[in-house]
């Protein structure tokens, strides 16, 4: 695309190290997000701070979203002052988990105003944001896949899954349930181990070295759960949103994930009970209280 101006979208714990690694590299960026501390990082990085969307759709060719429900992608890109109507915009990325059918449905309002959406849902975490080392799932047309391809190779690894926006976020939902499945039953399993008087510490050793390793044991309950901090960056509201999102795709398409369901069940009683704001960790505190029992390592030391 040449020299470029780039536009970002929501600047949370997702988006800021994201845009940040796009204006490092030297690009061209114009951000916006309500959130005036936010913006005003970004400033002192060298971005361009837009008041409102349409004025940074007047300024970017391509503008990239990193927003928290589907209800704002749809607003930010179709409501009144969106970037349907965006006077320069022509193309505009979608990282935020949407799912497929909001997807499909936002690409058709876009596409009716002569505008592209690339379907590009990210997965890493906050800490793979902030590295440049997230998984892209991108889905959209061919060329203008290709012409963002040196920006969203910035921030990690682009996987193309599809030409049809709503693919890649199937394939989000699906990993994101995954690995939820994955946090969730390890908690349950760190819970029981203790109740039994096994060390938390050394059951993560025994895991990682056999056949229950999985992304829990290697990097939420080491570095999250056991030090008692919760504090891995990614809200469990957020998880419940993504997990009711997979499984309305599985009942549209006709699967029972019996599994899914479970685990969306322990997603929302952590959200109605410890707040929609707690961190995703945290699903570990409801199978504890119930057990009556702390998995607590030795780096959380001996207090509460």
């Amino acid at each position: 695309m040449g020299q470029a101006i780039y536009g970002f979208v929501g600047l949370g714990n997702m988006g800021r190290p994201m845009a940040l690694n796009i204006l490092r590299a030297g690009h061209d960026l114009v951000v916006h997000d309500p959130n005036d501390d936010a913006v005003a990082e970004l400033v002192r990085a060298g971005a361009r701070h837009a008041s409102s969307v349409a004025e940074l759709g007047a300024e970017a060719d391509a503008v990239f979203l990193s927003l928290p429900t589907p209800e704002v992608v749809r607003q930010v890109c179709l409501g009144d002052g969106g970037l349907s109507a965006a006077k320069r915009t022509r193309i505009i990325v979608d990282l935020s988990t949407t799912g497929s059918e909001t997807e499909a449905q936002v690409a058709a309002g876009l596409a009716a105003k002569g505008k592209i959406l690339v379907d590009c849902p990210v997965s890493g975490g906050v800490s793979g944001a902030e590295a440049g080392r997230l998984a892209l799932m991108a889905a959209g047309e061919a060329e203008a896949v290709e012409a963002l391809r040196p920006v969203l190779e910035l921030l990690g690894k682009l996987f193309v899954v599809g030409t049809e926006p709503g693919m890649g976020q199937s394939m989000k939902v699906i990993n994101n349930l995954m690995s939820t499945t994955a946090l969730t039953i390890s908690s349950e399993a760190l819970v029981l181990g203790v109740k039994c008087g096994l060390d938390p510490d050394r059951m993560i050793e025994v895991l990682n070295a056999g056949s229950g390793r999985n992304s829990a044991t290697e990097r939420k309950i080491p570095d999250n759960v056991l030090p008692r901090s919760f504090d891995f960056g990614f809200a469990i509201g957020l998880s419940a949103k993504d997990a009711r999102l997979c499984i309305e795709e599985a009942e549209r398409r006709g699967v029972d994930m019996k599994v899914g369901r479970a685990v969306q069940q322990v997603l929302n009683a952590t959200r109605d009970t410890l707040g929609a704001d707690a961190d995703l960790t945290t699903v570990i505190k409801l199978v504890e209280a119930q057990a009556g029992v702390e998995v607590r390592g030795a780096a959380a030391g001996e207090g509460k």
